[in-house]
């Protein structure tokens, strides 16, 4: 039987993750963990797969009072991360992969990294992320991320307005209302 998850649950769930990681869990003295280079060694969390033999844009999740970041294949698994229930609410830090000026699709794992809170993401383009699914491309700029968008199909959202119908696509087992489909945790 399919779990029927609806907005209010992913906009509480987005809630509690952005104050957690916004408010840096009441420690206001202990900056953010910075970004992490990409090693041959560090696995996908999901897919326990090597993270920098796969295509496309990545991301790292910094969880509070661990050294190492989780790794992500693709920006869209660090999403369903962020809006899957039971996953850990101590986000210390997120960062994706820039594409901004990056022309490199095969070796977007060497960053640079930013802050996704930040970033303009083109969704339903024609390219695949790292395990060959759609992917969610994160630009710095957001004439960058038009041009790309131009070039490869897809349309600008920010970071609060990824539609979890786009993270979890019908084969994912998941259901919710589609009309009310919007990322929460948009102002």
């Amino acid at each position: 039987m399919m779990a029927k998850y609806s907005v209010t649950m992913f906009s509480l769930v987005f809630s509690l993750v952005a104050l957690s990681f916004l408010a840096g869990c009441g420690e206001e003295d202990v900056p953010p963990p910075v970004p992490q280079e990409l090693t041959g060694n560090d696995a996908g969390y999901f897919c326990s797969m090597t993270v920098i033999g796969h295509p496309g844009p990545k991301a790292q999740i910094h969880l509070t009072g661990k050294e190492k970041p989780l790794w992500f294949t693709s920006v869209r698994d660090m999403f369903g991360f962020l809006l899957l229930p039971g996953e850990s609410r101590e986000v210390a830090a997120i960062y994706v992969t820039d594409m901004t000026g990056n022309e490199d699709w095969e070796g977007a794992a060497k960053g640079p990294w930013i802050d996704p809170k930040t970033a303009w993401f083109v969704i339903d383009s024609s390219k695949t992320g790292g395990m060959g699914a759609a992917e969610t491309v994160p630009f710095s700029g957001k004439e960058d991320a038009q041009f790309f968008a131009d070039k490869f199909g897809g349309r600008l959202v920010s970071f609060g307005d990824v539609p979890p119908d786009y993270i979890f696509n019908t084969n994912s087992g998941l259901e919710y209302d589609r009309a009310e489909s919007a990322m929460p945790g948009k102002d």
